[in-house]
């Protein structure tokens, strides 16, 4: 692990210390390994990375000063290359990348932005020292064969009205490539999905990083998310991490900033649609 890992002790966390952790160990967010089927290509300081999810995916630590028209070539070979493959993309938008009038210009290209979300860290050792309670009726399983992973997809495109088959071979492609770098947890009652969530360990950082947490409408504030988050920070605890990164919604914000989680940013898809 390198130098630059942030323990945090008893005080209060710091969001401009956190932040920098952030933006120094977790970007860009090029897997690693890279599963069977993905492609990861650079193009200055942008990686593309291809294969990995239902739409390509752009990603930085910074843009290396690039402004003006300098800038915008860069964003026309990623929607030229893209339209070229019939395939949509997200640019992953942070808060406070430069220069201050990237989203104007991912705009003026095709972009569109989604809804934005917090970018929150939370330390690990609290929320690890808790044993998670689910409510009564519901148990936490890992799980990595293909057949629990449709029940995940079906159970989100269950609570979001859409189609996410994609997870199903993204997540099963991280789990053949490398089993020790991410861990899927559901929630079920009885033989019913009613949450899912995975974390993944990012290789040569402090961090693990939460995904998923979506639960089915009747299931909600009844603390199956809250134990779904301590049952995986025990999980990253075990493998030495220190803190936790999550980009969340404003349905679990509250949630998190209450088990210890402080805002550091926040971060907008922008995606061009071919």
């Amino acid at each position: 692990m390198s130098s630059d890992h942030v323990s945090p002790g008893a005080g209060p966390l710091d969001p401009t210390t956190l932040r920098s952790a952030y933006d120094t160990q977790l970007r860009p967010d090029i897997p690693d390994p890279v599963p069977a089927g993905v492609t990861v290509e650079r193009d200055g300081p942008l990686v593309r990375v291809t294969g990995r999810d239902a739409r390509g995916f752009l990603t930085y630590r910074d843009l290396g000063g690039l402004t003006g028209a300098e800038l915008d070539a860069l964003i026309d070979r990623q929607v030229e290359f893209f339209r070229r493959r019939g395939e949509p993309v997200e640019w992953k938008l942070v808060a406070h990348d430069e220069p201050a009038d990237l989203a104007d210009r991912l705009r003026a290209a095709g972009f569109v932005g989604e809804d934005t979300e917090s970018v929150l860290v939370g330390p690990v050792a609290p929320l690890a020292a808790t044993l998670p309670v689910p409510p009564e009726g519901v148990r936490l399983r890992e799980v990595t064969g293909r057949a629990d992973l449709e029940r995940i997809a079906a159970m989100e495109a269950t609570v979001w009205g859409d189609d996410r088959s994609h997870l199903v071979d993204g997540l099963a492609g991280e789990i053949a490539a490398d089993p020790q770098s991410i861990t899927v947890v559901v929630a079920e009652a009885g033989t019913e999905v009613v949450s899912a969530g995975w974390v993944r360990y990012v290789a040569n950082t402090g961090f693990a990083t939460l995904w998923g947490g979506s639960t089915l409408p009747r299931w909600r504030r009844r603390g199956v998310y809250r134990a779904l988050v301590g049952y995986r920070a025990r999980l990253a605890a075990q493998r030495g991490r220190t803190l936790l990164q999550v980009d969340a919604s404003p349905d679990s914000r509250p949630i998190l900033r209450r088990l210890g989680f402080v805002q550091v940013t926040t971060t907008t898809p922008y995606v061009y649609t071919p």
